[in-house]
């Protein structure tokens, strides 16, 4: 946050012909009209994409999978409300980083006093790798179950991975924007197979979505747990600096463009994120409330799962926690 610089696009080592030269080109020639087409749009999508993937984390499964698990659909509509301000927050977010080309931690840097800012990057620091922890050690765990290695050596594979998606970053922003894009379908696409395998009450599904209730003081915990799993204040810094310097405007009118086409992104992204987030709840109410309420845990969410559903479920179920874990 202190020194936070992001590269401008002119920075970028990217070779000609490169997807990342290309996406800009492909979004300069939007915003002069010289390129029409619903896939030309496609040059502006990715930085909600990435960021998304903090709302699809194996932080959430936890929470999720015990929110079904304990009681049933009756907190859907907490995964909804937190889902809807989670939009609010990363389109403020990339306006920011659009229309001032600074993103969130710069701003904080000169706008608030010096100890004030040692303090904020201090506890996002800390934050940040509180939520590393949890988001590796999900992967490594998918990793340990679904080929019956040891736990260490699914961390190993797991640090190998993410290591090495980091590595395309060299070539600019587009090559991790369609790994994590393509780790986000993997997900809900794993999701959507989950709701055809589990028994979902769906009438009830959709009363708890919209019907506000707290059944206990373990609830409220829980809601409490779903809303900061979901709002990730690292994804609100990270979503700024995505934005800041991804698409070269020259003046006020492309910028306005730019920010609508980001808006739109972030309504869509966020909106697959959200819906499996309620998958994931639905999920577990439909195989665990009735009889395994106690079920809090992936490992016992996993082992659960296959006497319950099959060997099929539970093995999507792993997948998507490792493209989860890994990705973000």
């Amino acid at each position: 946050m202190l020194d936070a610089q992001r590269p401008r696009i002119t920075d970028l080592k990217t070779r000609p012909g490169s997807l990342t030269k290309r996406s800009v080109v492909a979004a300069r020639g939007i915003l002069t009209g010289e390129r029409r087409g619903p896939g030309a749009y496609l040059a502006f999508a990715g930085p909600a994409v990435v960021v998304s993937i903090a709302y699809i984390d194996p932080g959430n499964f936890a929470t999720n999978i015990q929110a079904g698990a304990k009681y049933g659909y009756g907190l859907l509509w907490v995964v909804l409300l937190a889902n809807l301000i989670a939009m609010l927050f990363q389109a403020l977010s990339a306006k920011l980083g659009i229309v001032t080309g600074r993103n969130l931690a710069e701003m904080c840097r000169d706008q608030f006093p010096r100890p004030v800012v040692w303090a904020m990057w201090s506890v996002s620091e800390v934050a940040a790798m509180a939520t590393d922890l949890a988001e590796f050690l999900g992967g490594a765990i998918g990793l340990s179950l679904l080929f019956s290695m040891p736990l260490f050596a699914g961390m190993v594979v797991t640090g190998v991975v993410t290591y090495g998606i980091l590595m395309f970053e060299r070539s600019g922003f587009r090559a991790p924007e369609l790994i994590i894009g393509s780790m986000v379908g993997i997900i809900a696409f794993c999701y959507l197979i989950e709701m055809f395998i589990a028994p979902v009450d769906w009438s009830l599904a959709a009363l708890h979505t919209v019907l506000p209730q707290i059944a206990d003081a373990g609830a409220l915990l829980l809601a409490v747990g779903i809303i900061g799993a979901t709002v990730m204040p690292h994804a609100v810094y990270l979503h700024s600096g995505l934005t800041q310097a991804r698409t070269p405007v020259r003046n006020a009118d492309e910028r306005r463009m730019v920010l609508r086409f980001s808006n739109q992104e972030v309504i869509i992204a966020l909106t697959i994120a959200g819906m499996v987030n309620m998958a994931m709840v639905m999920m577990a109410s439909g195989a665990f409330h009735a009889g395994h309420s106690d079920v809090a845990e992936i490992e016992t969410a996993y082992h659960t799962l296959t006497p319950l559903l099959g060997v099929g479920a539970a093995g999507v179920f792993l997948i998507s926690l490792i493209a989860s874990g890994i990705s973000s």
